[in-house]
């Protein structure tokens, strides 16, 4: 039986800086560690350790939740320095937990690397802002910079609709209330209805994860609000299909529609490990004038891309563009630009003719 304490993990996490607590049987305890698995030099855990650790932080009800259905997720405040979000879930009848470290200290949107037009657009008085991208990528600390901006710029009512809540944030010119999903009100879709009565200006949706949520969404930022949300899709293109996808066939043209109104851009964002160690964000960006408005509502979505790579003078910019540049200023080398690129071939070939073009008028 092992003596470590939650506590003493959780130190260990911030210390090093670890995005990442993993707490599983028949292993010691890992750190996620720039985006690296580094376990802890300690005995390996047994059941008996991860089910005391596990009931060390996690409320009862959680713990009832977690009987129920077999997992559970909660946020825990821990110091003055860091949150984190806790995944707790059964698997081969033993707990196993993963803790995702959320800073206190809110980055700005400049810190971030975030395209400039971003503070523009999130400044906007209606509309719908996407942040996409696979999990663990940074969508909720690119919105929580995004809050704060509008937080310390503007006196608004801004809501978040959390699950569970994640970076907190503090009344500066504005009002924040943020509700976390199966403690203080029962679903995304349910709040996103209640917060239509509740004076809004600023709707933060942690997750558009289902049909009734999107078109609840949809219908906030139509109705004269500013609707933040993410999804765990990749590029512009691909995002705007999969919410169109989301409908029934027979309902598709009106969302098309819909969505060619509402919609003020869309982020789509990746992590790659710097040379030197920590790890840098590669951003694709669309921003929805009245051309891209019009291929979504005409269904010419396949034309998205295109419209983006020749729209740099409006913001916008592809996601494989923004890996080259990572690649051409030294931050990330050739193979984890390509791993993470949407067309790797095309890219590879690019890399390579400016590898040949630098290599030409070298000293022999």
């Amino acid at each position: 039986m092992a003596t470590i304490s939650m506590q003493k993990l959780l130190q260990a996490a911030v210390k090093q800086g670890a995005s990442d607590l993993h707490i599983t049987v028949g292993q010691p305890p890992v750190l996620r560690i720039d985006g690296s698995l580094r376990r802890l030099q300690t005995d390996d855990l047994g059941p008996e350790d991860t089910e005391v650790l596990m009931k060390s932080i996690t409320p009862e009800h959680r713990q009832k939740e977690l009987h129920e259905v077999g997992s559970t997720d909660f946020g825990i405040s821990f110091s003055e320095e860091s949150r984190f979000r806790v995944a707790v879930f059964r698997q081969q009848k033993h707990i196993a937990m993963v803790l995702r470290q959320i800073p206190n200290k809110l980055l700005t949107m400049e810190q971030l690397g975030l395209p400039p037009i971003c503070e523009h657009l999130c400044m906007r008085p209606r509309g719908l802002f996407l942040v996409t991208g696979p999990t663990g990528s940074g969508k909720s600390t690119t919105l929580a910079s995004m809050i704060n901006h509008i937080n310390e710029t503007t006196d608004h009512h801004i809501i978040t609709i959390e699950d569970p809540v994640e970076f907190l944030h503090p009344h500066q010119r504005s009002v924040v209330n943020q509700r976390e999903v199966g403690e203080d009100v029962p679903s995304f879709a349910e709040a996103l209805r209640r917060a239509l009565r509740q004076d809004p200006d600023v709707i933060l949706v942690g997750e558009l994860r289902d049909l009734e949520t999107i078109e609840a969404a949809i219908t906030a930022a139509e109705t004269g609000h500013v609707v933040f949300g993410t999804l765990h899709t990749t590029g512009a293109q691909g995002t705007v299909n999969r919410i169109i996808d989301v409908f029934p066939t027979n309902q598709q043209e009106q969302i098309r529609t819909q969505l060619a109104t509402a919609i003020i851009g869309i982020l789509s964002q990746t992590l790659l490990p710097r040379i030197g160690g920590g790890r840098v964000a590669a951003y694709e960006m669309l921003v929805a004038n009245s051309g891209i408005a019009n291929l979504i509502r005409e269904n010419k979505t396949f034309r998205i891309n295109s419209t983006i790579q020749t729209s740099a003078k409006q913001g916008m910019q592809l996601l494989d563009d923004a890996l080259y540049r990572l690649w051409a200023d030294g931050l990330c080398d050739r193979d984890s630009v390509l791993a993470k690129a949407n067309d790797p071939g095309t890219l590879a070939d690019k890399i390579s003719h400016a590898e040949r073009e630098s290599m030409v008028g070298q000293p022999g």
